[in-house]
Formats: C-alpha cells, structure tokens, sequence
C-alpha cells in the first residue's frame, strides 16, 4: 500500500513536464482568463467596444461580475484616443500628451483585450534605449527581456494588474508577449500583433520610420510619448512624423482623407493635454509649475564658485570641467579608487 501513491505522483510530474515544453504554435491566447485580483471602479472598462461607435460593450456592465480592473476614458480626447485604439480601419494610432494622461495605459488594456478576443495573436513591447552615461544595453546582466526590464517595468506593472507574475512570466516564455528593442525590428513584419511602442519621443526619425514600416497585415500599432520628455530634444522621431503628417495634410487633396480629420491614410492622432491628466492631481500640478518656470525665464544664475584674485564674486563661476563628476569615464585612470 505504500506503492500506491507513486502512479499519481508520476502523472502529475509528466504533466508538469508537457506544460513547460508547450510550444508555441499549440499555446492559444484566447484561451487564457483574465484573473481577478483588484477591481476600480469609475476607470477604464476592458470590454469597451467601437464596434457600433458606443462606449458600452457585452459584459462591460458595472453590476456584472469585473474579472479584471476596470477603466474608463474620463475625458474627450481619451475617448477619441480609445475609439481609434479600437478602429480596425486605422492600423496605427499615435498618442502624445503629457504624463500621466493614459496613453500606455489605454494602450496595455485595448492590446489585453485584442489578445482575450483573438483577434491579435502577440503583443509587441518596444521603446528606444536611451543611454544614461555611457551605459549601454549589452553591459546590463541577464537575458534580453532582462536587459530591458528597467525600460519596459512600466508596462509590465500595468499588465501585473491583469496578469498574474507566473502567467505573465508564461506569457513571455511562450513569445505571447514579446518584448523587442528597436534596434532588434528591422527586416521584420509584425502580422496579427498589437504593436505598444512607448517613449518614442527618444527615438530618432530613422527609428520611428523603420517601425512603422514593420506593421503587417491584420496588426495595430500604438505609439505614445511626451515631447516635453524627450531626450533627443528637437531631432526626435515622434516630432518628426506629426510635423510630416501635419505636412502632409495641408497638401494632400480632400479625397485622401477620412471623414474624421483627426485620421490621414489609416493613421490617427490624438494630442491631450493637462486636462486628461488622471493619475494624480499633483501630477497636473507639477507639470503646471515648471511649464510656469519656462515662462517665466531663467531664475537666478547659479551659486559662484571660488573667488580669483581679478574675478567678480557676482560674475565669476566654476568652469564645468573642474567638476570631476562630469569628467568621461575614459578619461579617469583605471586605478582611480
């Protein structure tokens, strides 16, 4: 009798086994539940739906059970923004507004949705990969979705809001959900994919130009960013694309656009403001103070540095160069402590 527990065991751990070598081609998202674990109220709602030009879909009823956080566009332009994240006719939307705005989240939940509904079969995480002091991608430890962790962590905490840990750690695995560099798209084609590019306002115009080009048949693309964040200050791809299609319309004919002005060849764009901030107030407040400090000019000039014999203490100031935090890592001797 002691043997009899052993046949279970056995067909336990060969199950165990065939689930973590499940391929790909036999892993069907649309089969995958939506697990509960908070639920908001007065937010986004996962089963919105443009299919009738409503906000109302089936099951997105606030007195029907929620299986997962639920959120709602709050303001005009996140309503539009959501209704073109929903269009099938337009393949690629852009969403530029400040933080805190929703655009990545909106974005997350629309691709979540596509995936529960089959009609996507992937969701593709992307953003440019700013160096910060002359640390690059290939110096970070681990894995490539290790390596872009620090990039992508704001999309995977709104999926952990879905998902959980092990699933969405599943989900990776099985190439569900991929997570990509720019630098690592060219010569693809992304069919059946909903396609999150986040942060484009550091990409470059080359950048920006290669990923638009990689959507495939049956795909969505969602581009998002802040001008006012950009480290690429004026040379970024995302300026660079609006200033085109803002060229491109005023000397395009009437028959190359939609009924919907804010549409140009499939592609819309939607600019939101401080008003659609939602995640804080004090966020709305920040971003009021220092668009108040650009206004207003310069403040006072910075603290003076050591007085030289002919220097004026008001006008004299430390050259950045003396200021060792600043000197490049190539030029400190490798035996410097």
């Amino acid at each position: 009798m002691y043997f009899k527990p052993v046949l279970p065991i056995m067909l336990l751990f060969a199950k165990s086994i065939a689930f973590q070598s499940l391929g790909h081609s036999r892993f069907k998202p649309s089969y995958m539940t939506m697990r509960l674990k908070k639920t908001m109220s007065n937010n986004y709602d996962p089963d919105y739906s443009n299919e009738s030009g409503a906000s109302k879909a089936s099951g997105g009823s606030r007195k029907s059970k929620s299986l997962a956080p639920v959120y709602q566009p709050r303001s005009e332009n996140q309503r539009q923004y959501v209704s073109h994240l929903f269009d099938t006719d337009v393949p690629i939307v852009l969403g530029i507004g400040p933080a805190g705005c929703g655009k990545t989240l909106f974005a997350c939940v629309t691709a979540i949705h596509g995936l529960k509904k089959g009609t996507f079969q992937k969701i593709v995480l992307t953003r440019p990969i700013v160096p910060v002091e002359e640390e690059e991608l290939g110096f970070l430890p681990g894995s490539l979705v290790k390596k872009m962790d620090p990039w992508t962590r704001p999309l995977m905490d709104i999926f952990l809001e879905y998902y959980p840990q092990h699933e969405l750690e599943f989900m990776i695995q099985s190439g569900v959900i991929e997570i990509s560099p720019l630098a690592y798209m060219r010569g693809r084609t992304f069919k059946r994919c909903f396609i999150i590019a986040d942060e484009m306002q550091n990409s470059t115009p080359n950048q920006m130009l290669m990923l638009t080009t990689r959507i495939g048949e049956g795909s969505k693309m969602a581009i998002t960013g802040d001008l006012k964040q950009s480290d690429r200050c004026a040379a970024n791809g995302l300026l660079d694309i609006m200033n085109k299609i803002t060229d491109f319309r005023e000397h395009s004919n009437l028959n190359s656009l939609s009924t919907n002005s804010s549409i140009l060849c499939g592609i819309a764009m939607v600019k939101m403001n401080k008003g659609d901030i939602e995640r804080s107030p004090i966020v709305s407040k920040i971003l009021e103070i220092y668009s108040f400090d650009k206004l207003a000019g310069p403040g006072p000039g910075p603290v003076p540095g050591p007085v030289s014999g002919s220097g004026d203490l008001n006008t004299h100031v430390a050259e950045p160069v003396d200021d060792a935090a600043l000197i490049p890592k190539h030029h400190i001797s490798p035996h410097f402590p």
